[in-house]
């Protein structure tokens, strides 16, 4: 049986209902930096993903709904992200936590990052996830099956991110960010 994996929290997500004032705060005073920026879902809602770790695509993100119900009077966290070391880490923890009973609502590769995502028992949205050698464009989500072989979703991960258009090596991507975070001074 593989060694019990240790999720670490990585990253978190929020809410906001007005973008640009958040994105000044945080990537000015708070001094992340921009990594990617999309939409995504129907309506669609504005993403923003931040950090100031070029080993981290993101640390912090932003999301501004598409939709707003009036009367919601304050937010919540969109989700709250732990890391494991390995693919192979993830899949056990992936069949610990569908073990428990809770249901994992998908298991998708960013391109970046192979994830699946469940709620906690309050209803808390979970993400956990490991890095893949790649990188993609983000917002990006593609469905996989957790429960297969790892070499063969490595191999599958692989063949769809070469197919996507600004697909590169996550060093690659590292190096040019650690650029854009140095330029920043």
């Amino acid at each position: 049986m593989p060694a019990t994996p240790t999720p670490r929290l990585a990253h978190m997500g929020l809410f906001t209902r007005d973008m640009t004032p958040m994105l000044d705060f945080y990537t000015g005073p708070m001094g992340l930096t921009i990594t990617d920026e999309g939409t995504y879902g129907d309506p669609p809602s504005r993403i923003v993903f931040m950090s100031n770790d070029p080993h981290e695509h993101h640390q912090f993100v932003l999301v501004q709904p598409g939709e707003v119900a009036p009367d919601e009077d304050k937010f919540i966290a969109q989700q709250i992200s732990f890391l494991v070391d390995t693919l192979e880490d993830l899949q056990t923890l992936y069949a610990r936590i569908t073990d428990a009973g809770q249901e994992v609502g998908r298991a998708i590769t960013h391109g970046n990052a192979w994830s699946f995502y469940f709620h906690d028992i309050d209803g808390n949205r979970i993400e956990c996830y490991t890095h893949t050698p790649w990188y993609v464009p983000q917002p990006h989500a593609h469905n996989m099956d957790l429960m297969q072989p790892a070499d063969e979703v490595r191999a599958q991960t692989e063949a769809h991110c070469r197919a996507m258009e600004g697909f590169m090596m996550a060093e690659d991507w590292r190096a040019k960010i650690s650029a854009k975070m140095a330029a920043r001074g």
